[in-house]
């Protein structure tokens, strides 16, 4: 097994809050790992670990073999992209801009970018959507808009990890659609790997390969979608009751929450946020 990420007894605590409580843990490549849990978990605090936006307290993390702080800034740019939650940017740079932000590490100290990098930029923003506002400002962008954006950087950036930190929770369904696609068809035409953090169980089942599932800055269960995601896990981790069932529509596993107090409810609803 090749891993992108192998994190071995790793600990981080705020004050005197431990929120990441000696996780060991392979993250293989080739991959697009979900990484699920409640509010407060953990899930973005690791997130920030793996980027090295945080230093772990306790244990160590290696990407590709080599730990993460030997990695000169430059180079760990050409290794992880990120596509954060909250992106901004008071500044008015043009969304071809911000895009071609991620070409930076492959450029020269002193050169700018070539036709190859202006080609990579011109493709993303096809793909993400978001070509037909090339020359408008950044600031003048609502926020499922800017959203697309700061995936198009990400993608531009052309790196074997990519990383989404609830990147999709400000879009409409249909660009979360073709966003999570297009990281997915990386994950299996290109052999790159993708850790999403999600707060929708369903997107999560839809997209992953695997599942990672957090509690109280541990690793409660962890594996292949279709053995993790269970009842039972959900039970424990989030402390509901659910259905887990592979929907044939889907062409995957899909999960229904019991609706215990709602008046005039059949009992049950399909929405996949726990």
């Amino acid at each position: 097994m090749t891993t992108a990420f192998e994190l071995e007894h790793l600990a981080f605590a705020f004050a005197a809050k431990r929120v990441i409580d000696d996780v060991t843990l392979p993250l293989e490549q080739g991959r697009f790992h979900g990484l699920v849990g409640p509010n407060g978990c953990g899930k973005t605090t690791l997130v920030d670990l793996l980027c090295r936006y945080r230093v772990p307290q306790g244990g160590a993390i290696r990407c590709n073999g080599m730990a993460l702080g030997s990695y000169s800034k430059k180079r760990l740019a050409r290794e992880i992209a990120l596509v954060p939650q909250n992106f901004y940017i008071n500044f008015p740079f043009t969304v071809r801009d911000v895009v071609m932000m991620g070409r930076y590490p492959y450029l020269p100290r002193f050169g700018g970018p070539s036709r190859r990098d202006a080609e990579i930029v011109a493709t993303v923003m096809e793909e993400a959507d978001v070509a037909d506002m090339a020359h408008r400002f950044i600031t003048e962008l609502s926020g499922g808009e800017r959203q697309r954006v700061v995936f198009a950087r990400a993608l531009a950036q052309d790196t074997p990890v990519l990383i989404l930190d609830e990147a999709t929770s400000n879009l409409d369904i249909g660009h979360v659609m073709r966003l999570l696609a297009l990281a997915a068809q990386r994950v299996r035409r290109e052999g790159k790997t993708v850790v999403g953090v999600f707060q929708d169980i369903n997107q999560a089942a839809a997209w992953c390969d695997h599942l990672i599932f957090m509690s109280r800055g541990k690793i409660a269960a962890h594996g292949k979608a279709r053995e993790v995601l269970t009842s039972a896990t959900l039970r424990s981790v989030f402390g509901v009751d659910a259905k887990v069932y592979r929907d044939d529509y889907a062409d995957a596993l899909q999960v229904v929450f019991r609706n215990e107090g709602a008046e005039g409810s059949s009992g049950r609803r399909g929405a996949g946020n726990a």
